[in-house]
């Protein structure tokens, strides 16, 4: 079995709203969930705040403003062959995403009550929202 780690964040900009990215179908497929936040699997021998970072660029042009905080750790073990870890924290950011259209086509600014009723997240971002491990006051 592969072990893979992967990092999340949620974004959060000075309005108080939340960034949502909807994933490339292309590359993607069809997915649970066509919109998610921020984030993907890491690169060996480089920090996960460094991978967070590089992956908040590469997804959005955007960069982390605060001090990442770690939220949930999730396990996905979607078959025989795979085991992958995602760490989810909560930042703040400014500015407007400048989205990389082969990972993510589309993006959307949200309110918290906005993205607890949202019907088409990511599953392992909606059970984060379901268990109440993301909450109104988790960048506090």
């Amino acid at each position: 079995m592969t072990l893979q780690v992967g990092v999340k964040v949620l974004l959060r900009n000075p309005e108080g709203k939340i960034l949502l990215l909807k994933r490339c179908e292309e590359k993607y497929g069809k997915t649970n969930g066509a919109w998610d936040i921020v984030g993907g699997r890491i690169d060996p021998g480089f920090t996960l705040l460094d991978n967070l970072k590089r992956e908040v660029t590469e997804e959005t042009n955007l960069s982390i403003t605060s001090e990442p905080r770690l939220i949930a750790a999730q396990d996905i073990i979607p078959n025989d062959e795979r085991h992958i870890v995602r760490l989810t924290y909560v930042a703040e950011t400014v500015g407007e995403p400048e989205l990389d259209t082969t990972e993510n086509t589309e993006y959307k600014w949200l309110t918290f009550s906005e993205l607890v009723q949202h019907t088409d997240l990511d599953i392992y971002v909606s059970t984060l929202v379901k268990d109440g491990l993301i909450q109104e006051n988790s960048w506090d």
